[in-house]
């Protein structure tokens, strides 16, 4: 208990105790806090420091690892015969190697002693991530093993090292996955500054993967070389490509391995974010304590009920999204697309997108509308949802006003191009809408839950009916459930109607944007005008770059739109 000790400047030597008749003097005393909490408070604030120079310290080995990378990364690009791609490939898989040490002993050692975990984020590593998590990490490890295949084909000419370095790759990526699945939502109280810097120097090695997929386009220019070596023989020209001991053989196998890997090479660039997003967040949740306010919040379900038109429209949304992306593959995968094709692909987007936007400014003056209190704990996840909501629609962006100023430069009344030139401001103007839309809505508190004694025992009661219901009766429990789903629609108030409606809709519209990106539909790198205008290598870098930046922009614009459905 804390006790407060009243004293005097010139306090008496042989009297404690105040007369009774004698008031206070309040210019002269002061109230000081009991040892005990004094001491107790220096420790707090020696915890607080401790964590800050960790923090720190973390921080500053992530950013000389990062710029000693992008040094090799920056040597190999401009200056080929110093530093080598084997070079950087030996310095990453030092780094990895470094990694799985720590992520071994982390699974082993530190999260297995007393009191290691004694709290879990609930906001940390919701499964919709989780889940992509796994999925990227698949095809990481399938992109890495037809890497390995396309090298023992032309064994002939390829070093040791390029076999070794996909080896590593595969067993980092399985062991970084299943370490992110388990504990990605630990607290840990244990070895702070050690697992502070493990996960920091991940994620600088995370980064570094992604900036070398992002630059390296060496195997892609070789596969590029040998198709128009192919075209100049089938033209009787002799070959133009010095790299003729690296002619893939006309055989099944290889030609799998050059689809394949051209197929699935952004899906590396999203594993890496995704890890590097996680990381972070276990990194800022080192030492924390979760207080019982804040863990112990509502949790709301998922209900589809309430929700009619959102549905219907996201749902057309997707079915035509899915016939026009198998059109572009079918295409794609013969021969080149043709005109016709990109012209179907873009005006699909010209006509989604402003739908899109047009949803998320009515969301948004539904929020200003409703004037909710806004939610004020201090909530890390949070926090970098919006820095990675506003990060990622960098990448779309930034490729929207390099097509803009090509198409410019160019010939913009030419058909194609005033559709592509139409997507690329349409597709700005949406991602700046959705943000904003999303962002508010995170911040704000969410309704109270639906607690209606009387609807939950009707729905229990309809779902014990329906279990014994006769051929009969079929069409009396159909309409009975039918005005009981009404019925609870109709205790929403038009503004939760409106946000859950428009909510449903732009996560089925970003699931369909995210599925044709990633699954292989590039038109933005196939269409050749950006190609043609900036060069091959430059326009790799700025598609590479920018591609699974927009990918992850959708797929973390899903998990923020569902957080917004389920909180209204």
């Amino acid at each position: 208990m804390l006790a407060n000790n009243v004293s005097r400047q010139k306090p008496c030597q042989h009297c404690n105790r105040r007369p009774a008749s004698a008031a206070p003097d309040t210019s002269t005393i002061h109230y000081e806090k009991s040892w005990l909490y004094r001491h107790c408070s220096s420790l707090v604030q020696g915890d607080r420091q401790s964590q800050k120079a960790g923090q720190l310290f973390s921080g500053l080995l992530a950013m000389n690892v990062v710029f000693l990378g992008s040094a090799f990364l920056s040597s190999m690009i401009f200056n080929h015969v110093a530093i080598t791609l084997a070079d950087v490939w030996i310095l990453l898989s030092i780094l990895k190697v470094l990694c799985l040490c720590w992520i071994i002993y982390y699974l082993l050692g530190t999260s297995r002693q007393p009191h290691a975990v004694l709290h879990r984020d609930s906001h940390a590593g919701p499964i919709w991530l989780r889940g992509s998590l796994l999925l990227f990490g698949a095809f990481s490890v399938l992109l890495n093993v037809f890497e390995i295949g396309y090298s023992v084909v032309h064994i002939q000419c390829k070093s040791q090292v390029q076999l070794v370095f996909p080896s590593i790759e595969i067993l980092y990526i399985s062991t970084q996955t299943l370490f992110l699945w388990h504990h990605s939502k630990d607290c840990i109280q244990v070895q702070h500054n050690l697992t502070r810097c493990g996960l920091m120097l991940t994620i600088a090695t995370n980064l570094l993967l992604w900036l070398l997929a992002v630059t390296n386009d060496s195997v892609h220019k070789e596969i590029e070389s040998q198709l128009r070596d192919v075209e100049q023989r089938l033209a009787g020209k002799a070959p133009f490509s010095r790299t003729i001991s690296c002619t893939c053989p006309n055989t099944t196998a290889c030609s799998i391995f050059q689809k394949g890997y051209i197929l699935l090479y952004p899906f590396n660039t999203e594993y890496c974010l995704i890890c590097c997003s996680m990381l972070y967040v276990m990194w800022k949740n080192v030492g924390r304590r979760i207080s019982h306010h804040h863990a112990s919040h509502i949790k709301h379900k998922f209900k589809l009920q309430g929700v009619v038109f959102g549905p219907l429209l996201g749902v057309t949304a997707v079915i035509v999204g899915i016939c026009v992306f198998m059109m572009y593959q079918i295409q794609a995968t013969g021969s080149a697309p043709n005109y016709q094709i990109f012209v179907m692909y873009y005006s699909y987007y010209v006509v989604l997108l402003p739908l899109m936007s047009v949803a998320a400014v009515i969301g948004t003056i539904i929020h200003a509308l409703e004037k909710r209190d806004l939610d004020t704990l201090k909530n890390p996840t949070r926090s970098l949802d919006v820095i990675l909501l506003m990060g990622a629609a960098l990448g779309q962006i930034g490729m929207s006003y390099f097509s803009i100023v090509a198409i410019v430069a160019t010939d913009p009344r030419d058909l194609l191009n005033s559709l592509i030139l139409s997507y690329s401001v349409l597709l700005i103007f949406q991602h700046i809408t959705q943000n904003v839309f999303i962002i508010d809505g995170l911040h704000r508190q969410p309704f109270p839950p639906l607690s209606k004694e009387e609807l939950k025992e009707e729905w229990n009661h309809e779902a014990h009916n329906q279990r014994r219901v006769s051929v009969l009766e079929l069409g009396q429990e159909i309409r009975r459930v039918s005005l009981s789903y009404i019925h609870t629609y109709s205790h929403l108030s038009w503004k939760r109607k409106a946000l859950r409606e428009i909510a449903f809709f732009l996560v089925l519209c970003n699931i369909i944007l995210w599925i044709m990106p990633t699954f292989g539909a590039h038109p933005v790198f196939e269409n050749g005008l950006e190609k043609s205008f900036y060069g091959y290598s430059t326009w790799f870098v700025i598609v590479n770059f920018g591609l699974p930046l927009g990918v992850f922009y959708r797929m973390h614009s899903v998990g923020g739109l569902l957080e917004l459905y389920i909180s209204a």
